[in-house]
């Protein structure tokens, strides 16, 4: 009559040990995380061959697409999105004759992620894309960046002057508050008092403010895969409270240090913001009045489209992007 009892006294056990184990596999090493392979299977509209380079001590994923002597076109993701954002660019890119490379900063999409929230400086996210960059030996690069994409992406150009031939950006800014004060009353402000209840909190809902905010219910599922639990979106939800806010913030200064490089940047400089993107929007004229590059470039309204317009409008935003290097060849 003991007998059932003893199976399934050994059968509970098995199973909390295969759970133990699944998860101290996830955790590579102390602190660091690693989502499995499996979450990215079958996502609608992904299907591109997984790259990785190991970036200090973090494996880093990237997409890898189109003609290996191609021009490169770079396209950093934001928070708390991933390279899954991209998706929809990657092909028109790759039909126009050109190289994509889109990454997933670490704590995001297929790259490792940290579980301190310290580790998430803005320094830290800066300096581990160059170090991508340098490994993979890219040149002649046009930069294409949204939200934090655009926050990192601008530092590394301005800080890498001849790596780049032309920047595209939407949806995104680059801090310097000692010369730009963000009011405390700017949707951007709201956001960040809004993620700090995240952060007190534990978590974000990741799939659900994408979904919510491109209005496709259908992209919730690839938007949560990168985070199996809350323990892994350290990065998604600190990066809010490591935008700059006032002179003295960490990242302040190089941004200072950036927009200087950029008040003499003769080569092509887009822009392509939202028009229902109010956490970005103020921060797009500057763009326009202090870079020589801006000049005289075919600057467009994406209508139809908030703050994720990748989801909304990313083919037109490819569309353009692609004119826009016909127009300005690289010499």
């Amino acid at each position: 009559m003991k007998f059932p009892h003893i199976v399934r006294y050994f059968s509970v056990a098995l199973l909390l040990m295969t759970f133990s184990e699944l998860s101290s596999a996830e955790e590579i090493r102390t602190g660091v995380l690693r989502t499995p392979d499996s979450r990215f299977e079958n996502l609608s509209g992904y299907n591109f061959q997984p790259h990785y380079l190991n970036i200090s001590g973090f494996r880093v994923h990237y997409i890898d697409e189109g003609p290996s002597d191609g021009e490169v076109i770079l396209m950093l993701h934001g928070e708390p999105s991933w390279s899954y954002l991209y998706r929809k660019m990657i092909p028109i890119f790759t039909e126009a004759g050109y190289r994509s490379i889109a990454p997933d900063l670490i704590g995001f999409g297929r790259s490792d992620k940290p579980i301190d929230m310290d580790v998430h400086t803005y320094q830290f996210h800066v300096d581990t894309q160059t170090a991508l960059i340098n490994e993979l030996g890219l040149t002649n690069i046009t930069f294409v960046g949204q939200d934090w994409g655009g926050l990192i992406g601008l530092r590394i150009v301005a800080e890498n002057e001849a790596a780049f031939s032309r920047v595209a950006i939407a949806n995104t800014g680059l801090p310097d508050p000692a010369a730009d004060p963000i009011a405390d009353d700017s949707a951007f402000m709201r956001w960040k008092r809004g993620n700090q209840v995240m952060i007190e909190r534990g978590d974000i809902d990741t799939g659900r403010m994408l979904a919510r905010n491109s209005g496709d219910p259908s992209v919730r599922v690839a938007y949560d895969a990168p985070f199996p639990d809350p323990s892994y979106k350290a990065g998604p939800l600190i990066m809010p409270q490591r935008v700059p806010v006032t002179p003295d913030y960490p990242g302040a200064t190089e941004n200072a240090a950036a927009w200087e490089v950029f008040k003499r940047w003769e080569k092509p400089f887009l822009t392509s913001f939202s028009d229902s993107d109010p956490i970005t929007a103020p921060w797009l004229d500057r763009f326009l009045k202090e870079i020589p590059g801006a000049k005289n470039q075919p600057h467009s309204t994406i209508e139809g489209a908030g703050h994720f317009l990748q989801e909304q409008k990313g083919e037109e935003w490819a569309q353009l992007i692609v004119q826009f290097l016909q127009a300005n060849p690289d010499h």
